[in-house]
């Protein structure tokens, strides 16, 4: 008996499964992938620019430079100038509270990721298991059955166990790389918006 891996995956609802987390991973990566190169910055070219405006022209020059980015950190130091405008104090706060928004924005999708490259083995294993046990009870009720038979039958049962960890190893490889471009951001919007508020005379 011929291992078919195609029939296999017609024939197995954990398959089925597997290929619709495949399918979920690649589209949560292709969302994050694009999301995070739309809205990457440079952090300290923003910065230079943001300072520039300020020292040199207006405050409204440094808000339109914010304007022109969809960067998380353009969003919070934007926030942190138009309330300057009432209180340094009241800055800091509105930068605090804009820039717990946009981490939520960051990591939108990433716990699903996450879930995905955690269970994708489990379902594997959990199929193959199943495949193992109608192996084996197909070897017991048929008198002809050979070694060929249940060796080919566990063959097609391990498949689903492979395929969990190709689901798997791409799903919490992105979602590490996701989680840590995440931490680098965040880094960067604390760390601009203490530079900011100092610019506008916030002194803690």
């Amino acid at each position: 008996m011929e291992l078919n891996i195609l029939e296999t995956i017609r024939s197995s609802v954990t398959m089925m499964i597997l290929m619709g987390c495949s399918v979920m991973v690649l589209g949560f990566v292709f969302e994050r992938w694009l999301f995070m190169k739309q809205t990457s910055i440079n952090a300290d070219q923003f910065f230079m620019k943001v300072r520039d405006a300020l020292k040199n022209e207006s405050l409204e020059s440094a808000i339109t430079i914010c304007n022109t980015s969809l960067a998380p950190i353009a969003a919070v130091v934007k926030s942190g100038l138009v309330e300057s405008k009432n209180s340094p104090k009241a800055a800091a706060e509105i930068m605090d509270a804009v820039a717990m928004e946009q981490r939520t924005k960051l990591e939108k999708h990433l716990n699903v990721l996450g879930t995905l490259g955690n269970i994708a083995p489990l379902i594997g294993l959990f199929g193959t298991v199943i495949g193992i046990i109608q192996a084996f009870h197909a070897l017991s009720t048929s008198a002809s059955a050979g070694p060929a038979v249940i060796s080919s039958g566990i063959a097609e049962a391990l498949i689903t166990t492979a395929a969990g960890l190709v689901v798997a190893v791409p799903a919490v490889v992105f979602y590490n790389m996701f989680l840590r471009k995440v931490g680098v951001v965040m880094t960067e919007i604390e760390a601009i918006s203490k530079k900011v508020l100092v610019l506008v005379g916030y002194a803690g």
